[in-house]
């Protein structure tokens, strides 16, 4: 069945950021361009986790890729979802700072005002220490992709200041999980629709924040991290920030 529907289009492989997948941007002539994706092991959980994040998001009226079909064969997952209406943030440079902004904190106050309780996901603070743990002990997490201010430090020892600063509470809303600027859409100058949501779920509302607040600093200037948040409508935390993006570290 797949291979029918993709009769007349042609692939070309994407980067993938953090995917362990294979990704390609099908295409084809008077045909909706698709996106196509296969995984073995841990790259076709990865695939089964953002199918099943899709369909929920897309039942809630968030706009994202409409899964189309999923099949699984042989221990590998192949996955054919819709393409997301627009460009995505990081690559459009069209966009003025405030615009760029104004769309983040958009799509952002839109998922964040799901119900979590309606959720199915669970991505709060005891399941990523204790994935983050694992990882740790697998030798799994890369060191030599830390923020600057952790760059040279082993991960274990990151991970000591994980566990030593972690919030006694948390804000628990539906947050994306990976929110930065390769992963909002927009179109026209508007939030347009959410890519990669493969780690969507039930956590602190920082977990986003922290990972836009750090998109907004490299790309556009650390000035613009406040008008940010006001926009958003959020106190700006600064021990928060920089506990989740410490906790991103591992993943």
């Amino acid at each position: 069945m797949l291979h029918e529907r993709l009769k007349g289009y042609s692939g070309t492989a994407i980067s993938t950021g953090r995917s362990s997948a294979n990704v390609f941007r099908m295409a084809g002539s008077g045909v909706p361009a698709l996106f196509l994706k296969h995984g073995f092991g841990e790259g076709a959980a990865e695939i089964e986790a953002e199918a099943s994040c899709l369909r929920w998001l897309k039942s809630e009226g968030i706009a994202c890729a409409e899964v189309i079909e999923q099949v699984t064969t042989d221990g590998s997952v192949w996955l054919l979802s819709s393409e997301v209406t627009g460009r995505d943030v990081a690559t459009s440079m069209q966009l003025a700072p405030n615009e760029v902004v104004a769309i983040a904190a958009e799509g952002l106050r839109r998922l964040h005002a799901l119900n979590p309780s309606k959720c199915p996901f669970d991505q709060r603070l005891d399941r990523r220490i204790d994935l983050a743990r694992e990882r740790v002990e697998m030798n799994l997490v890369d060191e030599t992709d830390f923020d600057a201010e952790r760059m040279g430090r082993t991960a274990r020892s990151v991970f000591e200041d994980l566990i030593a600063h972690r919030p006694r509470a948390e804000d628990l809303v539906v947050t994306h999980g990976d929110a930065t600027f390769e992963n909002l859409m927009q179109c026209d100058g508007r939030f347009s629709g959410f890519v990669d949501c493969g780690r969507l779920g039930v956590a602190d509302r920082y977990r986003d924040l922290a990972l836009i607040a750090r998109s907004i600093e490299d790309r556009l200037g650390r000035q613009w991290v406040q008008t940010f948040f006001d926009i958003y409508g959020c106190h700006y935390d600064e021990t928060r920030i920089r506990y989740y993006q410490i906790l991103d570290e591992f993943f």
